[in-house]
C-alpha cells in the first residue's frame, strides 16, 4: 500500500482518445498543481504527439502514454510510440513479454493492464483473485507497476480496487472513470500510487476551468 498521497495523472483524453486541442489545453493549464500528464496513443498524428510530450517535458512534467490495445502487434507499436516520444511511463496494453522486453531495453517504465479487457472506452471483467495473480506474475518479470481499470469493472469496483491495492506491493494506477468526489474519497482511503482523470475534466465535474479542476482535485486528495 502506498504511504504517500496518490498522484493525479491528468489525461488529455475523452472516451479513451486524445482530444484534438490537447496542446492548447496543456498550454493553458501547465501551471496547475499536477506533475503527471499524458494522453492516449489514438487521436493525434504522431508528430503532434511527439511535440506535445516535448512541451510537457520542457515544463518539468512526468509524461505518460496510455495505450488501449489488445493484440501483440498493436501493443508493440504503442510501446514504440512511447519510446520515440521519450515518455517516462507506458501505461496500458495487454501484457506481452515482447513489450516488456522492449520497455526494459529502453528504460521505459511499464504498467500493463490486468484482467479481461475489451472495447473502447475499455471495459474490465474477470475476478480480483485472477487479476492479483496476473499482477504478481508481471511484476516478477520486472514491470514497474500495474494499470487497473477499476472503475470500468463490470463487478463491484470499490471492492476490486481495495482488494487489489491491499495485495499488490507495487505502483498501481486506478485508471478511467474517476468522475466524482465519492470516488476520490475511495482512492484516498485505499491509497494507490496514482489515478487518472480525463473525461471528468472535460465534463467539468470538478469545476468550470480545466486548470481549476486539476487544482481542486490535487487539493482534495491532499486534505
Amino acid at each position: 500500500m502506498n504511504t504517500t498521497k496518490p498522484e493525479l495523472i491528468v489525461m488529455l483524453t475523452y472516451n479513451d482518445r486524445t482530444v484534438e486541442n490537447a496542446a492548447k489545453i496543456f498550454a493553458e493549464s501547465k501551471n496547475a498543481k499536477a506533475k503527471f500528464w499524458g494522453f492516449k496513443e489514438d487521436g493525434l498524428p504522431f508528430d503532434e504527439m511527439k511535440k506535445l510530450f516535448g512541451q510537457m517535458k520542457d515544463c518539468g512534467k512526468t509524461t505518460v502514454l496510455e495505450v488501449v490495445a489488445y493484440t501483440e502487434n498493436e501493443c508493440i507499436e504503442g510501446a514504440r510510440k512511447a519510446i520515440d516520444c521519450n515518455c517516462d511511463l507506458l501505461m496500458g496494453t495487454m501484457f506481452f513479454d515482447s513489450v516488456n522486453n522492449l520497455c526494459k531495453k529502453n528504460n521505459l517504465k511499464y504498467m500493463p493492464f490486468v484482467g479481461e479487457i475489451h472495447g473502447r472506452p475499455s471495459v474490465l471483467e474477470g475476478t480480483a483473485d485472477k487479476m492479483i495473480t496476473e499482477a504478481k506474475e508481471y511484476l516478477s518479470k520486472g514491470v514497474y507497476g500495474i494499470d487497473l481499470l477499476g472503475y470500468r469493472y463490470t463487478g463491484d469496483s470499490t471492492k476490486l480496487n481495495a482488494e487489489f491495492v491491499a495485495n499488490i506491493n507495487a505502483p498501481i494506477c486506478i485508471a478511467g472513470s474517476v468522475n466524482s468526489y465519492e470516488r476520490l474519497d475511495e482512492i484516498k482511503n485505499i491509497s494507490p500510487w496514482a489515478f487518472t482523470i480525463g473525461g471528468a475534466f472535460f465534463e467539468k465535474i470538478f469545476g468550470d476551468d480545466f486548470a481549476e479542476q486539476i487544482n481542486n482535485v490535487c487539493d482534495y486528495i491532499s486534505k
